[in-house]
């Protein structure tokens, strides 16, 4: 669990630092350059790694196990997340109505994998991520005050991405599948 926390340490840290301490980001920015933004991706990328090594190594207390309707419960909100990863990106009319999709398919993301998975690495690691996607947008509203929604969304950005996040979702779904976690199954 220690790799596991310190790869979730490393990814708040990482992505908070811009909102926490906007002076010492500038002034690495300025430094740097874009090299500063380099850094950071490989600290993000070196998070990840630690949260799934110690993940997959962690030993993990089981609360309840999967079943057909938390199998089921989780595709559904997994197929709403990819979406919402899309929708910033977008010209749905959703976009028009939402301030933060891609933290919002991650908290909904992290519930979903709580849900089907029920163990305590779960826990830790998918109840982080959504405390993280919360406190993240808390951070933004206070930062960005001056928010102007977009426009100019569209049924046929509607159609574009329900069909992108279906598409992806069917890439996702396989690429569980080919690692050995079955999506589908009870």
């Amino acid at each position: 669990m220690t790799l596991l926390i310190l790869g979730l340490v490393l990814w708040t840290v990482a992505h908070a630092f811009k909102r926490i301490a906007p002076g010492p980001r500038a002034a690495l920015q300025d430094r740097m350059g874009d090299a500063s933004k380099g850094i950071f991706a490989v600290v993000l990328l070196l998070s990840v790694v630690l949260m799934v090594i110690g993940y997959r190594g962690a030993d993990s207390a089981f609360y309840w196990g999967r079943s057909a309707a938390t199998t089921g419960i989780n595709n559904l909100l997994m197929l709403v997340a990819v979406a919402l990863y899309g929708v910033g990106n977008s010209k749905s009319r959703l976009r028009e109505k939402m301030r933060h999709p891609m933290l919002w398919g991650t908290v909904i993301w992290s519930v979903s994998h709580i849900l089907v998975n029920g163990d305590s690495a779960s826990l830790i690691l998918f109840g982080w991520i959504a405390v993280w996607a919360l406190a993240e947008m808390a951070l933004i509203n206070r930062a960005v005050t001056d928010y102007t929604p977009w426009k100019g969304g569209s049924a046929a950005g509607d159609i574009r991405l329900a069909v992108i996040a279906i598409v992806l979702y069917a890439v996702i779904a396989g690429i569980h599948t080919w690692l050995g976690y079955y999506p589908f199954g009870g």
